[in-house]
């Protein structure tokens, strides 16, 4: 089986449309999605309406969440852009996503954790920036879940990590639509996949063994800076841009 892990789009029309050309060429047998759909500066509404018609296993991320939940007066600015622009079409379909999934006996789907999409499984932020835990830290977020190949999006950056304690892998396809942002929790910090590239990930078990591709992708990043500048996030901008937030102030 051929399995396309798609992740953090982030309402990111141009690169999801990007990945979606991809994967015509690829033809994967499942596509998933991890989750942070819409939620940006860009094109919410158009990201769901495309998102919709897939009919893809997806998970609901913090930011998925949050449109749904929360207070529109609680919100920050990307969450409070998007939901002022979603259907009731596309919250309706929002609200069908679930907080985790098992796609099958050895693949598990979360967002952030198992048990937690806000909490990063991957990275793990020491200094202004993420970076690779150790295993025992990882073990310790996993809380117990033993599917040999668990996949999580929420940090941005791609990676693949096998532990050597329990022969899991753990796979995260980085960002479909935002490759840096800036995040004060649980301090001010920055992630950074470091090039505007749309993301996502290939995976196969070939005879027992699981072989995994990353893609990476051009796009029109230049139009999807321009929407986030035209919308007041120039932060963003600079993301879409050069892949790098900038530095921290």
């Amino acid at each position: 089986m051929k399995i396309a892990v798609v992740s953090d789009i982030h309402g990111n029309v141009l690169a999801l449309e990007a990945v979606l050309a991809d994967l015509k060429l690829e033809a994967p047998d499942v596509i998933v999605n991890l989750g942070d759909c819409v939620s940006g500066p860009l094109w919410p509404e158009e990201t769901a309406a495309i998102l919709r018609d897939t009919n893809w296993p997806t998970i609901r991320g913090n930011h998925d969440r949050i449109v749904l939940d929360d207070p529109i007066e609680k919100m920050g600015p990307t969450d409070a852009f998007t939901v002022e622009r979603l259907s009731a079409a596309s919250r309706d379909w929002l609200a069908t996503t679930l907080p985790t999934i098992r796609l099958t006996d050895d693949v598990f789907l979360c967002h952030g954790t198992p048990d937690n999409d806000d909490r990063y499984l991957t990275e793990k932020v020491e200094g202004p920036k993420g970076h690779l835990p150790d295993e025992e830290t990882l073990l310790a977020e996993l809380k117990g879940e033993a599917a040999p190949v668990i996949c999580c999006g929420h940090t941005h950056i791609p990676r693949v990590i096998p532990l050597q304690k329990t022969g899991q892998i753990l796979l995260n396809p980085g960002s479909v639509g935002l490759p840096s942002y800036e995040d004060d929790h649980p301090h001010r910090h920055v992630m950074e996949a470091g090039s505007p590239h749309a993301r996502y990930a290939l995976m196969s078990n070939n005879g027992g063994a699981w072989n995994f591709q990353e893609k990476i992708l051009t796009y029109d990043w230049d139009t999807a800076a321009r929407q986030a500048e035209e919308n007041g996030r120039l932060g963003w901008a600079r993301s879409l841009r050069n892949g790098f937030y900038g530095p921290l102030s």
